[in-house]
């Protein structure tokens, strides 16, 4: 039983507060350094805040001291969507959310970290919700 995710804005701003709704649906960036997850360490599954579906493992998170929660792989290939991103005159790849469609930040490679993927997954933590191992959802 799937949910239709095709919701216009003003139903996602019923469902989101004001920041998550800036970076989820309208590309957004939330401020380096003050996501709640940026240095947590808490084992358990980071899943989507606008659609709950699985994204990431604390097992494939890591410390890249960027200022955002940084992953080396999401946990499932076909959990998000990447797309070209030439905003703010940069080529970026945008990472979105493959079940709602939602921005959750960009993917980088070959910045040298040692990763078993070479990428770095650059998530705003307004975009994630985390299972803590043991928790149930």
């Amino acid at each position: 039983m799937s949910e239709n995710w095709n919701l216009s804005d003003k139903e996602w701003q019923e469902r989101l507060s004001a920041a998550e709704f800036d970076v989820l649906r309208r590309g957004g960036t939330e401020p380096a350094f003050v996501g709640e997850y940026t240095d947590t360490e808490t084992e358990g599954i980071y899943r989507c805040r606008a659609c709950n579906t699985e994204l990431f493992r604390s097992t494939e998170k890591f410390h890249s001291h960027c200022g955002w929660p940084s992953f080396f792989d999401p946990a499932d290939s076909d959990a998000v969507i990447l797309k070209e991103d030439r905003t703010f005159g940069m080529v970026r790849t945008e990472v979105l959310c493959a079940q709602c469609n939602s921005h959750l930040g960009h993917v980088f490679k070959g910045e040298g970290y040692n990763t078993p993927t070479d990428l770095r997954y650059c998530i705003n933590s307004v975009c994630l919700t985390l299972e803590a191992a043991g928790d149930t959802a």
